[in-house]
C-alpha cells in the first residue's frame, strides 16, 4: 500500500479504499451507496429514521440493476451483496476508509453529524459532505479533524451523473484535495475542483442562472413551460450533454473560441443586462409550470418517470464513456 501525505501532520495510507459508510438513506445517500458498492467497496448505510435504511438499500439495489442494464456494472449481484445496513454511526464507520455524509441541508444538523463522524471514524478516513450549497467553512471550521473533512458535492442522481465537486475550504492542503480526487476516481466518479468557496458551488450556480431566467420567461408569457423544456431538450441540452459551453463556443466558429468571442461578446453582454436571473420566482410562473407538469405527468406516475430518467441518463453516460474513441479533441 502506498503512503500519501495527508493535509495534516500524519501520513495516510490511501492506495485503495476498501470500505465506505453512507450517513443518510435519502435520495443522495442511496445513490452514493450504489456507486460505492458497484466500485467494489463494502458499503455500510445508516439513518436514524425507522425503516429508512432498509428502504434506502432497496433503492440502491435497484440503482445497481440500472447500472448493469447500461453495461456499467459487470456483476450486479456481487455489488448488491456489498450493501450492508448499520444500526448506528459508530457501527457504520468502523474500519471505513471513506465516510460520506448525506444528511439534511442544515448547518446545525451537519455540524452535529460531523462531530459524531470525526469522533468515531478511523483517523485515516476521508469525511465527505454531500451538501448542495453550504460552504464547508460554515459547518466544518470548528471540527477537531477538519483537515480530513471536506465538501464533495455530487450531481443528482448520483449513480447516473458521475461528476462530483470537491470544494475545499481555506485550511485544506493541495495534497489532500488530490487524495479526494483519487478516491472519487477509484469509485468511477468524475471529480472537479472548485478552487475557493462560493455559495452553491458551480453546478447549482449554473443551474440557478438557467432556471431563474426560465421562470422569468414563463412568468412574462414569453414562452410556455412545455415549449421552454423543448428548447432545452432539442438544442442547448443536446450539445451540452456531451460537450460543455466553452467547447461548444470553440466549435461554433471557424476560428475557434477566439473568433466566437470577438463576434458575440457584445451580444452576450447586452443579453446579460436584460436577463432576469436575480428576480424572485413570480407566482404566475410557479402556477403555470406546476399546471403544465401535472397535465403532462400525474403525480402517481412521477416515480415511474424518475426511473425512466435514470435509465436514460445511464444509457447516455454509457455512450459518453465510449465517445472518446473517435473524438479528435479528446485529451
Amino acid at each position: 500500500m502506498t503512503e500519501v501525505e495527508g493535509s495534516g501532520s500524519n501520513t495516510a495510507m490511501i492506495e485503495t479504499i476498501q470500505k465506505a459508510a453512507v450517513i443518510g438513506a435519502g435520495q443522495i445517500g442511496r445513490g452514493w451507496a450504489a456507486v460505492f458498492a458497484t466500485a467494489g467497496l463494502e458499503t455500510m448505510m445508516t439513518d436514524p429514521a425507522p425503516g429508512a435504511v432498509e428502504a434506502g438499500l432497496d433503492v440502491s439495489r435497484d440503482m445497481i440493476g440500472q447500472l448493469a442494464e447500461a453495461g456499467l456494472c459487470e456483476d450486479p449481484h456481487a455489488a448488491q451483496a456489498r450493501l450492508v445496513p448499520a444500526p448506528d454511526v459508530a457501527t457504520a464507520v468502523r474500519d471505513a476508509g471513506w465516510v460520506q455524509e448525506c444528511g439534511p441541508e442544515n448547518v446545525a444538523c451537519k455540524s452535529a453529524i460531523f462531530a459524531q463522524l470525526d469522533a468515531a471514524a478511523p483517523p485515516h478516513a476521508l469525511l465527505g459532505s454531500s451538501t448542495s450549497g453550504i460552504p464547508g467553512s460554515q459547518f466544518l471550521a470548528d471540527l477537531p479533524g477538519r483537515e480530513r473533512a471536506i465538501v464533495m458535492h455530487p450531481a443528482n442522481p448520483v449513480h447516473a451523473m458521475p461528476v462530483v465537486e470537491i470544494a475545499p475550504s481555506d485550511w485544506h492542503m493541495p495534497d489532500f484535495v488530490e487524495r479526494c480526487r483519487a478516491a472519487l476516481t477509484q469509485v468511477g466518479q468524475v471529480p472537479v475542483v472548485v478552487n475557493h468557496e462560493v455559495p452553491g458551488f458551480v453546478m447549482n450556480r449554473l443551474q440557478a442562472a438557467v432556471i431563474n431566467e426560465a421562470m422569468s420567461l414563463v412568468g412574462r408569457d414569453v414562452i410556455s413551460p412545455d415549449d421552454l423544456d423543448r428548447v432545452m431538450e432539442y438544442s442547448i441540452g443536446m450539445r451540452w450533454a456531451f460537450i460543455g459551453p466553452f467547447a461548444t463556443m470553440d466549435l461554433n466558429a471557424a476560428g475557434g473560441i477566439s473568433e466566437y468571442t470577438q463576434k458575440f461578446a457584445a451580444l452576450y453582454a447586452g443579453l446579460g443586462q436584460d436577463l432576469r436571473t436575480s428576480e424572485p420566482w413570480a407566482e404566475a410562473a410557479l402556477t403555470r409550470t406546476a399546471e403544465a407538469r401535472r397535465a403532462a405527468l400525474p403525480l402517481d406516475r412521477l416515480r415511474d418517470r424518475q426511473s425512466w430518467r435514470d435509465r436514460t441518463l445511464l444509457r447516455l453516460r454509457s455512450l459518453m464513456e465510449n465517445r472518446r474513441q473517435d473524438d479528435p479533441g479528446a485529451g
